[in-house]
C-alpha cells in the first residue's frame, strides 16, 4: 500500500487527461478548480513548511455589502467575480486593481439588458468559455456566462466587460438567454445562485425554483449555444405524465463534468412540495439524486436516487466530485456525493455503480394523514459517515441546568425516530437536518494523499407540519410569465404555506431561548476520509462561534458556509466559519498551520493561481446574515512574504 500511494500522483497524471491539465496549471478556471470539481490545486509554492509567511497581497472591495460567497475564477490573466446585486467584476489577478465592472440593469446606468429589479441575493460562480482559435480583436471569443435571480444568462465579453449581444438575439433580448423562454411547468420563480458551466461550445445552467407549491416550476437543466445562446437541449427532472402533479427536483448548487466521457452530474433537490408528499405517491426517480447527463444531448448517462420520496429536505448541496481515487491499489475514476444526512456515496463515474456498499435500511414511517413515506432508504455501509448522525436525550446541551433542562424537555416533546424522521403535526426534530450535515462547497479531495476533506455542521432542526383551517387546501398560485417579479413569494419565516395542501410548515433551529443550540459541540467540524479503506483518519472542530456577546471555546467549533480547497503543497485553505479567519491547516493531520482575521467573515470557498511567479489564495469576505455575521464586500488575497 505504501508504494501504491507514493505512486499514486504520477498514475493519475496519465489518466485524468484534461482534468490533470487543468490541476497542474497556473489557473483556476471554474468554481472547483477544474471541471471535475475536485476543488484541488497541483499549486505548491504555498506549503506546510512556509504558509505562516502568508501575508494580504490585495483587497478589493465591491461596494456590494450583501450576501458575498462568490469564489472567483482566474483565466485570461483575470480574475471573475460576481456580486449579490447582480453584476460581475473583472481583476488584474496581481494588484487586484479593477479592469471592468458588467451590470445588466437598465434602471442604474448598466448595460441596459434589463429593466428588472435588482435584488441582493446570493452569486456563488460564473463561468468562463473562450473559442479554440480566438481571433485578434474579435469581441467576445472569449466570454465570462454569470445566471441571475430573474432566470437569465448572460453572456459577457472577457477582455472588455461588454455585452456579447449575438447571445441571445435570436429570441429577441440581445446579451442574453432566458428560462423564461421555456415552458416551466408550473407558478414560481426560476432563478439561479449558483453559475453555469461550460462544456465545449455549451453552457449548461440550471434553475432553482421554489418548492413549497405542489405544482412547482421543474427543476429544468438547459444547455445552450456559447455563441448563440439557442436552446440546444433541456433535461426536466419531474416524469412527463406527472409535471402537473409536483416540480423542483432542481439543482440549486454547483454542477460539475467529465469532459472525457462528455457527461454533465447534477445534484437534485426535493422534489414539490417538499415537506408534504402526499400529492406525489410516484416515483421521481430523478428527485434528490446525483445524475449524469451526455453533455451534449442531456439525455440521462445514469442516475442513483441518494433519497427515496423526499420529505425532509435533503437536497443534495453540491456537485459529485470527479476525482480518480486509489482503491485496493488501482486508481479508480468516480463520482463521490456528499449528503445533508452526513453520508458520502462514492459511485462508479462510466455507470453509476457503488464502489463501496449500500443498503436499504427501514426507516421510520410518517403519522400524516395521506401520506406515504419510504419504508426503506439507502445507507452507504463506507466511507463512514462524516459528522454525528444520531442524538439521545442524554445529548442534549445547554451553557447552563435550565438550558440544557429546556433542550431535554422540548426532545421529549419532539418526534424523533432517526435522522429519517418525517415531519408531523405534532412535531419532528430533524438531525443533521435540513441545513446539513454536509452543505454547499463543503468537500475536497487531495489525489497526492487520498484524503477526502470535507465539513460539516451539526445544528437541528425543529419542524411542525400546521392543518390548515377546517382542511382547506392553499390554493396554488398563478403561474407567472416574463412580467412576475422572480423571487419567493410563498414563505414569511413561520407558518409557510404549501399552497395545493392542506398544510403549513414551521421552521425553527434546535436550540434553547438562550439562541445556544441544543445539540452538542462542536457545532461545525472538518473531516479527513481516506478513500480507499473509506475510515475517517481525524476528525476536528473548526472554527469558533461568538453570539450574544460570548466567545465559545475552539473545541465548540462554528456554524460553516462555505467549504476548503486542498493543494499540491499538503495543505487545506478555509475560511466559512464566524470567526472571520481564513485558516491553513495541514492536509496529514489536521493542525492548524496558520490563521489571519479577515475584514468579514469569509463563508465562501477560496481559490488560488499562479500570476507574475507567485501563488495567490483568494477568499471572498462577505459574512451571511444567515450565521449571523455581519455582511461586507471584500475580496481578499494572499502571498508569501519574501524570505
Amino acid at each position: 500500500m505504501w508504494v501504491s500511494r507514493l505512486l499514486l500522483p504520477l498514475v493519475l497524471a496519465n489518466l485524468l487527461g484534461d482534468c490533470a491539465m487543468a490541476q497542474s496549471s497556473a489557473d483556476w478556471p471554474t468554481f472547483g478548480g477544474d471541471s471535475g470539481g475536485g476543488q484541488y490545486s497541483a499549486l505548491d509554492q504555498v506549503n506546510a513548511s512556509n504558509a505562516g509567511r502568508l501575508e494580504v497581497a490585495w483587497t478589493h472591495f465591491s461596494g456590494d455589502k450583501a450576501w458575498l460567497q462568490a469564489t472567483p475564477i482566474h483565466a485570461n490573466n483575470s480574475l471573475y467575480y460576481c456580486t449579490p446585486m447582480n453584476r460581475v467584476i473583472a481583476l488584474d489577478p496581481v494588484t487586484g486593481a479593477e479592469r471592468w465592472r458588467f451590470d445588466p440593469h437598465k434602471s442604474e446606468g448598466g448595460e441596459g439588458l434589463i429593466d428588472q429589479p435588482r435584488q441582493a441575493v446570493r452569486c456563488r460562480s460564473v463561468a468562463y468559455w473562450e473559442a479554440a482559435h480566438p481571433k485578434p480583436g474579435t469581441p467576445c471569443e472569449r466570454r465570462v456566462f454569470k445566471a441571475d435571480i430573474n432566470g437569465n444568462v448572460y453572456a459577457i465579453d472577457a477582455d472588455t466587460g461588454k455585452s456579447c449581444r449575438d447571445f441571445g438575439a435570436k429570441d429577441g433580448h440581445p446579451g442574453y438567454a432566458s428560462h423564461w423562454d421555456y415552458e416551466g411547468n408550473g407558478p414560481g420563480p426560476r432563478h439561479s445562485t449558483s453559475g453555469p458551466i461550460v462544456v465545449d461550445d455549451l453552457v449548461i445552467a440550471a434553475v432553482g425554483v421554489e418548492d413549497s407549491p405542489v405544482d412547482a416550476s421543474d427543476g429544468f437543466v438547459r444547455a445552450f449555444d456559447v455563441r448563440t445562446g439557442e436552446l440546444r437541449w433541456e433535461f426536466n427532472p419531474i416524469p412527463p405524465e406527472h409535471v402537473h402533479d409536483t416540480g423542483a427536483a432542481n439543482v440549486w448548487s454547483t454542477l460539475s463534468a467529465d469532459l472525457e466521457r462528455g457527461l454533465v452530474f447534477l445534484p437534485t433537490t426535493s422534489p414539490s412540495s417538499d415537506f408534504y408528499g402526499g400529492t406525489r405517491k410516484f416515483d421521481i426517480p430523478y428527485a434528490t439524486a446525483t445524475v449524469a447527463l451526455s453533455a451534449s444531448t442531456g439525455e440521462p448517462a445514469w442516475h442513483y436516487q441518494i433519497v427515496h420520496h423526499d420529505v425532509y429536505d435533503y437536497d443534495l448541496p453540491g456537485h459529485p466530485l470527479l476525482v480518480t481515487i486509489n482503491k485496493s491499489g488501482e486508481p479508480r475514476e468516480v463520482a463521490i456525493q456528499q449528503t445533508k444526512a452526513g453520508y458520502v456515496f462514492v459511485f462508479d463515474r462510466d455507470n453509476g455503480e457503488p464502489v463501496f456498499p449500500i443498503e436499504e435500511r427501514p426507516v421510520p414511517t410518517s403519522d400524516v394523514p395521506g401520506e406515504q413515506t419510504s419504508a426503506t432508504q439507502p445507507f452507504p455501509l463506507l466511507p463512514e459517515p462524516f459528522t454525528r448522525t444520531t442524538l439521545t436525550r442524554d445529548d442534549m446541551f445547554g451553557m447552563t441546568f435550565m438550558g440544557r433542562s429546556w433542550c431535554q424537555k422540548r426532545f421529549d416533546e419532539l418526534r424523533y425516530d432517526g435522522m429519517f424522521t418525517p415531519p408531523s403535526e405534532a412535531g419532528t426534530l430533524h438531525f443533521p437536518g435540513f441545513g446539513g450535515g454536509g452543505n454547499w462547497g463543503g468537500a475536497a479531495f487531495d489525489p497526492n494523499s487520498n484524503l477526502l476533506i470535507i465539513k460539516s455542521m451539526t445544528v437541528g432542526t425543529q419542524h411542525w407540519l400546521i392543518p390548515n383551517e377546517n382542511g382547506e387546501i392553499t390554493p396554488l398560485p398563478t403561474a407567472g410569465g416574463e412580467d412576475e417579479v422572480p423571487g419567493s413569494s410563498y414563505r414569511d419565516g413561520t407558518g409557510d404555506p404549501m399552497p395545493g395542501t392542506r398544510y403549513s410548515t414551521k421552521t425553527e433551529n434546535f436550540q434553547a431561548p438562550s439562541g445556544v443550540p441544543c445539540t452538542p459541540p462542536p457545532w461545525g467540524t472538518l473531516t479527513a476520509i481516506d478513500m480507499d479503506s473509506g475510515r475517517v483518519q481525524w476528525h476536528r472542530p473548526f472554527g469558533q462561534s461568538r453570539r450574544y456577546g460570548m466567545t465559545f471555546p475552539e473545541s465548540w467549533g462554528s456554524v460553516i458556509i462555505g467549504g476548503p480547497i486542498v493543494t499540491a503543497g499538503g495543505i487545506i485553505i478555509m475560511a466559512a466559519s464566524m470567526d472571520k479567519k481564513l485558516r491553513v491547516l495541514d492536509i496529514n493531520t489536521g493542525a492548524e498551520l496558520w490563521q489571519d482575521k479577515l475584514p468579514y467573515a469569509g463563508m465562501a470557498v477560496p481559490m488560488t493561481y499562479m500570476a507574475d511567479g507567485k501563488q495567490f489564495i483568494v477568499i471572498a469576505a462577505g459574512g451571511n446574515r444567515r450565521a449571523f455575521t455581519e455582511e461586507g464586500d471584500a475580496i481578499v488575497a494572499y502571498t508569501l512574504t519574501e524570505e
